[in-house]
């Protein structure tokens, strides 16, 4: 009997245990969060995601805000259209100018802001909010983008604290953009006036040669149908002389 007692709180121990652990353990996975669509290199091109969950069970995350880096400002940042919700760029003046595309930039997105004109992300939902971002730092390993999360019922999540180096991950931590290598292709995303004039020339030398060779062709066919009819017309006229010549032999043997 006592044995069946003592087993009976071990088990009910253990599940409070287990709910302890998915309480705890829950904001690790739920926060907001950005990443890549496939590789964001150091001075090049990328379209990252800033994934959002829904953590609430009894309201709709209805607005997002995204706060991007003043150390490492980024000239280029376009928002991909979503169906149900409105979003507003905002853009502000640099302290000091950057370079982009051999053109001063003195002024680069600092925020960017989704707000639902639906219900929003309702509970046991994610959604995804594309960004294509550019040119990112030659001279960093990683970009910050804190965000502020807001919910229908009126309650606010600022996701805004910075992972320290050695320290446990804190409790609302900022999204974080990890960059790549550089490489040779990662430079230069997107079609620059030059490289748009060079493949327009390009199409054009393949065009030219494509008309010449089909102009060839065409010479070609030509000529050989003349020298058919040349053909059909010699071997008829041979045809009518070895006729004649035969004709020619009977009437004088006779």
């Amino acid at each position: 009997m006592k044995a069946s007692r003592i087993a009976a709180r071990v088990a009910a121990a253990a599940a409070v245990a287990g709910s302890a652990v998915l309480v705890l353990s829950s904001p690790a996975f739920a926060h907001v969060s950005v990443a890549a669509e496939g590789t964001a290199a150091k001075g090049g091109y990328a379209v990252v995601d800033f994934k959002v969950p829904n953590e609430r069970d009894n309201a709709s995350t209805t607005k997002l805000e995204v706060t991007f880096p003043t150390d490492h400002p980024l000239a280029s940042a376009m928002p991909e259209p979503i169906n149900g919700w409105k979003i507003v760029v905002t853009k502000s003046k640099l302290a000091k100018p950057i370079e982009l595309h051999g053109k001063q930039i003195s002024e680069a997105v600092s925020k960017i802001t989704w707000t639902a004109t639906g219900k929003g992300i309702e509970a046991g939902y994610f959604q995804k909010f594309p960004v294509s971002v550019g040119a990112l730092p030659e001279d960093a390993d990683e970009l910050v983008f804190k965000a502020i999360q807001t919910y229908s019922n009126k309650e606010v999540v600022r996701w805004i604290e910075v992972q320290e180096d050695g320290a446990e991950e804190p409790e609302n931590p900022a999204p974080v953009l990890a960059l790549a290598a550089a490489s040779e292709d990662e430079h230069s995303h997107g079609t620059t006036a030059e490289d748009a004039s060079d493949e327009s020339s390009d199409d054009a030398k393949a065009a030219a040669s494509t008309t010449e060779a089909a102009s060839d062709s065409d010479s070609s066919d030509t000529t050989a149908r003349v020298l058919g009819v040349v053909g059909i017309v010699v071997g008829a006229a041979g045809v009518a002389y070895g006729v004649l010549a035969g004709r020619r032999r009977t009437t004088t043997e006779a």
